[in-house]
């Protein structure tokens, strides 16, 4: 039976010099997820959520670049084979894994916490959290720690048996991708395109590697070396970052291995300065960028740019929204017992 629930939001806020403040926002809307439920480990481990927010904080205090990795992870294991905890599952000699995908392969952070708080949840009440619920657990407790974002997980996901290192490939953008493959791609998991941008949002924290913008700086085309969507200072700034790989003194695999900032002013802060960013043409990946080239996402960034307030809720939303992508529930699926191993 579908489940129904308030969400409610709370956002810290600076002022001036000030300590900050936490405003609350509500709002009334019902939403239904079928099959998933505010509290679903409210009786059979009441204490799931505070392990695992525990576990997260913990981690996020002595890296705060984790609570990036944990949001993305959630967003690349809900798009492929819905929120399964597929993402988590290591290769065996017959079947590579979806680790092993190039999108995911060594920029995949955040294991060693959903393993620290499976571990703990497994000697608390064995056989009962998914992996998947921990997973999504932990991007809700990301955002809390890194955004001051609050909001309900609804629960009682359960884990899939099956991951498949090329399946990515045909459902996670690209990093060259356009409006058009970015709408389409988020609706073929029913993701809104208000949604799409406003999950766009979380790219005002983490980072990125050098090769995948690199040739925004110096081989954009033909006519234009540099990317003209990209702001000329920026671009200069990145310029020093990022060397150029047709350089013998420079190497892709040099620029595999450099990282940046997706947002330079606040990188360790989610807030709404990713879409003030794309504004001002400071966005990294072609792909956010591209958010600018269309009249109706870009009206979407510019009110995201100037009404924080605004966008923390959509984001929460969606955020809720994309954690009930073609979950496994009741009988369906298992609970792993270690996430990285079905049982």
């Amino acid at each position: 039976m579908a489940a129904s629930l308030i969400i409610s939001y709370r956002v810290k806020m600076p002022i001036g010099s000030c300590f900050c403040f936490i405003l609350f926002l509500s709002m009334s809307t019902m939403i239904s997820y079928a099959s998933l439920e505010v509290g679903f480990y409210q009786l059979s481990c009441p204490s799931a959520e505070t392990i695992v927010r525990r576990v997260v904080t913990k981690a996020i205090a002595e890296n705060p670049g984790l609570g990036a990795g944990l949001i993305r992870m959630h967003f690349h294991d809900c798009f492929v084979r819905g929120c399964d905890a597929s993402i988590l599952l290591d290769s065996t000699p017959d079947n590579p894994s979806e680790k092993e995908h190039p999108a995911n392969g060594p920029s995949l952070r955040g294991l060693e916490v959903i393993d620290e708080a499976k571990a703990e949840l497994e000697s608390k009440c064995p056989g009962t959290v998914s992996c998947a619920d921990i997973i999504a657990f932990a991007a809700r407790d990301s955002a809390r720690e890194l955004g001051r974002i609050h909001y309900e997980v609804p629960a009682g996901r359960r884990d899939g048996n099956v991951s498949l290192r090329d399946e990515p490939s045909s459902h996670l953008p690209q990093p060259n991708s356009n409006v058009e493959q970015l709408r389409q791609m988020f609706a073929q998991k029913n993701v809104s395109l208000e949604d799409m941008v406003a999950l766009s949002g979380a790219h005002s924290i983490g980072v990125t590697h050098c090769s995948f913008f690199s040739h925004r700086l110096h081989s954009f085309n033909s006519t234009h070396p540099q990317d003209p969507s990209m702001d000329a200072k920026f671009a200069n700034d990145m310029k020093s970052k990022c060397p150029n790989n047709d350089q013998p003194s420079s190497s892709s695999s040099e620029n595999q291995n450099i990282e940046v900032p997706l947002d330079v002013l606040t990188p360790q802060r989610l807030d709404n300065s990713y879409f003030k960013n794309l504004q001002n043409q400071q966005g990294l990946l072609a792909s956010d960028q591209a958010l600018m080239a269309s009249p109706s996402t870009a009206r979407m960034v510019a009110l995201f740019a100037r009404y924080g307030r605004l966008w923390v809720p959509k984001f929460a939303d969606a955020m809720v929204r994309m954690g009930s992508i073609e979950v496994l529930t009741g009988s369906q699926g298992e609970i792993r017992k270690n996430c990285r191993v079905v049982n």
